[in-house]
């Protein structure tokens, strides 16, 4: 392969990777609340508990027998329509009516007056 196509594919591939590494928030204590049984390996043999949870994965070395380093549980989201009209961001089109907007699975309140009648739900973490 030529010397620049190695050199762009590289750095392709490092921001893919820092990207997704990006995303790896910590885990909450609750969602490492499992049942030993329940785990589901997260990391390789011999992991340690820091690189265990730079990977966003739960550790508890308490029980033998399990996996360490275990997904966590997923988190629990649910959306609501803001109340306040400013932090409204468009979901719809001039003249979208309240039946429209829902099917696509926005927030419809018709008043105030200049701003979007229809818009996105907030997701909130429970």
């Amino acid at each position: 392969m030529d010397l620049k196509v190695i050199c762009v594919f590289s750095i392709v591939l490092v921001v893919a990777l820092s990207t997704l590494a990006e995303g790896n928030r910590p885990p909450t204590r609750c969602q490492c609340k499992l049942p030993a049984k329940e785990r589901k390996n997260c990391g390789y043999p011999g992991i340690s508990e820091a690189e265990c949870k730079k990977a966003g994965c739960c550790f508890n070395s308490s029980v033998r027998g399990v996996p360490w380093c275990f997904s966590p549980k997923a988190r629990k989201v649910r959306k609501i329509c803001p109340s306040n009209a400013h932090a409204r961001r468009n979901c719809g089109f001039p003249g979208i009516t309240a039946k429209e907007c829902e099917r696509k699975g926005c927030c419809f309140k018709a008043r105030p007056a200049g701003v979007p009648w229809c818009f996105y739900h907030h997701v909130v973490e429970e």
